[in-house]
């Protein structure tokens, strides 16, 4: 609903596209302002200049610590304040272990867990100060049951978990609300080399969905009241089976 946010401001990673984009297109409907996170430079432009004066770019190399330190200096420059923080950026890798990459392994991990721990830890002291605010990671439902294709993939998520849950014990005595959203598949440009009419066969039969959903249900978390916290909201198609 228009307003719901308003006077908010966020900060999304990965979010020059996929479900990034989508929640920063869907909070900005709701009324924040949104910073868009993103080592894609060109993407990240293109998106802000197509979302308007709601979207807000800034460029930060996730896998490189020093980037993230200076993230939220760079940040309040632009914006003064953090409400919400969604730790969306992330990448997939399946298959069987024994046919593995661990050089895949290693970048996606990094992304996947170290990034989001650290990007995390960069906003928290704002967030303290302000004895308020609302941090939002995107998990999958590959953190809850664990995915026999997709080992390494399903151990970053799982440790996602474990951090989310830990952190949201700590900072609850200072107004910080902490919670995952765990989708199941999703239609992001890790599919762009899926051929459209299968892609169209899915998402008709329930075997996937559009991120329009997976902002909607962050929207939802965001918008408890104060004294209600989200701490994992799973959503699947509704022929996903697993």
């Amino acid at each position: 609903m228009a307003g719901e946010l308003s006077g908010k401001v966020a900060a999304i990673t990965g979010a020059a596209s996929g479900i990034g984009l989508e929640c920063a297109r869907t909070l900005i409907a709701a009324g924040a302002t949104v910073v868009l996170i993103d080592r894609a430079e060109d993407r990240l432009a293109a998106a802000c200049a197509a979302l308007g004066a709601g979207a807000v770019p800034l460029v930060v190399d996730l896998t490189d610590g020093a980037a993230v330190s200076a993230m939220m200096p760079a940040l309040l420059a632009r914006v003064g304040q953090l409400d919400i923080f969604h730790a969306n950026a992330g990448s997939y890798v399946g298959g069987d272990a024994v046919d593995g990459d661990p050089d895949a392994w290693d970048r996606m991990l990094n992304l996947n867990v170290n990034a989001v721990f650290r990007s995390i830890h960069a906003v928290l002291p704002h967030m303290v100060e302000r004895q308020c605010g609302d941090i939002i990671v995107t998990s999958s439902i590959a953190g809850h049951v664990p995915v026999v294709v997709e080992p390494v993939y399903t151990a970053s998520k799982h440790a996602v978990q474990a951090f989310v849950h830990t952190v949201r014990r700590q900072v609850a005595r200072h107004g910080i609300r902490v919670g995952a959203v765990a989708p199941g598949p999703v239609v992001t440009p890790l599919l762009d080399d899926w051929d459209p009419a299968r892609l169209a066969e899915a998402l008709e039969n329930g075997g996937i969905m559009p991120a329009k959903e997976v902002a909607e249900a962050v929207l939802f978390m965001l918008t408890r009241p104060r004294n209600v916290v989200i701490r994992d909201l799973v959503i699947l198609p509704h022929s996903f089976d697993i």
